[in-house]
């Protein structure tokens, strides 16, 4: 079955999130992708905004010193999380879940995520999977921490890592202004920055 993959991290980025379909590594980060067994590219792609919590947490990653991002497990109808959904088959979802959290197998059953709402899959930083409704009859699933937001500290993001989502943002049409504004206030950068110095951090 097609299932929508929601990504608001890295992967909104096209380039990006092809790694995890074909296999490869862009530049910026330090570990190749295995890819799927099957590479069929996604059937559509669409932009999608969320009603969950962007942050940023951990010390380190294949991007480098610094956090990478998450979500808050309870939705808010006043926050406003850009991401971007690609509609894959399922068996390719269950291979992304895996290369994201660095296991060689996982068991996903997509219905009783659906009947629940969520699973912990792993312990992983990516372990659990929340559920977060139907388009075109097709269920759509995104990926957060399972521990519950604030539990770890906020950390700052590596350059190349935020570049990278940059990058995504730009693709669904957002300005570097709108990219800048968008981040500044988020959990991890908050204080960290001035516009200015956001501004630089991105994109110089």
């Amino acid at each position: 079955m097609d299932v929508w993959y929601v990504s608001y991290g890295s992967n909104i980025s096209e380039k990006r999130f092809s790694c995890y379909i074909e296999g490869g590594m862009l530049e910026g980060s330090e570990k190749e992708e295995r890819g799927c067994e099957n590479t069929t590219p996604p059937k559509e792609i669409k932009k999608v905004m969320l009603p969950y919590p962007l942050y940023f947490m951990r010390e380190q990653s294949k991007w480098g010193k610094g956090g990478v991002a998450f979500i808050g497990h309870t939705p808010n109808k006043s926050t406003k999380t850009y991401a971007r959904k690609y509609l894959i088959t399922d068996e390719q979802f269950r291979e992304v879940v895996e290369q994201e959290n660095n296991v060689d197998s996982l068991n996903i059953d997509v219905q009783e995520i659906i009947d629940k709402g969520y699973a912990d899959l792993t312990a992983g930083w990516y372990g659990r999977v929340i559920y977060l409704g139907k388009e075109e009859g097709a269920p759509m699933f995104t990926f957060t921490a399972p521990d519950t937001m604030g539990t770890h500290a906020y950390t700052t993001p590596p350059r190349s890592y935020l570049s990278m989502i940059s990058s995504g943002l730009k693709e669904i049409g957002l300005s570097q202004e709108e990219i800048v504004a968008y981040f500044l206030t988020k959990p991890g950068m908050e204080g960290a920055f001035t516009k200015d110095s956001l501004y630089r951090y991105i994109f110089s």
